[in-house]
């Protein structure tokens, strides 16, 4: 008899040690769940005449970002008529640089964490999961995303432009947009972290050949003169180097004939953005001492006039 007693007494002890556990535990999980720092984030895009683009993009971010931000450039078309039916912050102001425009666009997120995003491009649905996964436990500094390019209608996985990896969610205190435009990235400042997600941002770059040599032509003026204003150098031997290198690193090395007769067009573009790249910077050197485009002094011509 003394012995079932003790039985049942130490049942009930274990009984009551199970259910404070289970209480303590309860609490601790409601605790944890109001005391939470819950991580929110800023999608920032800039714009300028982005009507075909930029509904695709914003509505890509509205699952993972908190707030989304667009610094407009004063565009023409129907860009901030899309953006205010969305329900975005709409900010407007000049042009003044790649770089440039995208740190200001930074003093308009409210949110520490910023995803950053071009008008043409949108987040693939692993990405989307990939950020959702990590948004309550952003322990890095930097979050570095593949991109992946649609050029004339063909996704690109070769030719140099995949994984294009690109460092475009981050903690906005934690480092500014830099490079050379117009390929500006982020910087993060000494000692941060980084690493890489899973997915990727999906970029509709060009539509067509014809695109593809107007943007070739602006983006050399652009790098052209940031070239120049950072003191580089150009001269035939370079110019021929450089070109040469560009197609045969994006065909050759990188595989660009696997992309079909468009890897072609792209490895021979990118060479041909290289070579007027060199070539005006050379203008622009030649010009700065004086020289016209063929190295030679200029002269004023003297024109006599007959009495």
């Amino acid at each position: 008899m003394l012995q079932r007693t003790f039985h049942f007494t130490e049942v009930f002890y274990n009984l009551n040690l199970l259910f404070c556990f289970k209480n303590y535990i309860f609490i601790f999980t409601v605790y944890k769940f109001f005391t939470l720092e819950m991580a929110l984030i800023s999608a920032v895009i800039i714009t300028y005449n982005e009507e075909d683009n930029i509904e695709r993009c914003i509505k890509s971010v509205l699952a993972v970002a908190d707030e989304v931000v667009v610094l407009d450039s004063y565009s023409t078309d129907k860009t901030e008529d899309i953006c205010r039916d969305l329900g975005v912050k709409f900010f407007q102001q000049s042009f003044i640089g790649y770089k440039e425009q995208k740190n200001s666009a930074l003093r308009f997120a409210t949110h520490d964490y910023v995803l950053s995003l071009d008008a043409d491009e949108a987040l693939s649905e692993d990405l989307k999961r990939s950020i959702l996964q990590i948004k309550d436990n952003l322990k890095f500094d930097g979050y570095i995303l593949n991109r992946l390019n649609n050029y004339c209608g063909q996704w690109i996985y070769y030719s140099n432009w995949y994984p294009d990896k690109k460092l475009r969610l981050f903690n906005k205190n934690k480092g500014v947009w830099g490079g050379i435009n117009p390929h500006d990235r982020f910087l993060l400042n000494k000692g941060c972290t980084s690493t890489r997600l899973k997915g990727d941002i999906l970029h509709w770059v060009l539509d067509s050949y014809e695109e593809h040599i107007a943007k070739a032509n602006n983006f050399s003026t652009i790098a052209a003169k940031e070239y120049f204003e950072l003191g580089r150098k150009s001269s035939i031997a370079k110019i021929i180097f450089n070109t040469g290198w560009r197609f045969f690193k994006a065909y050759i090395i990188r595989l660009g004939f696997l992309d079909g007769f468009n890897g072609f067009v792209i490895s021979s573009f990118s060479a041909y953005t290289s070579f007027l790249k060199y070539v005006k910077l050379r203008q622009l050197i030649l010009e700065s001492r004086g020289n016209n485009g063929n190295g030679l002094l200029k002269k004023e011509k003297k024109i006599k006039i007959a009495s």
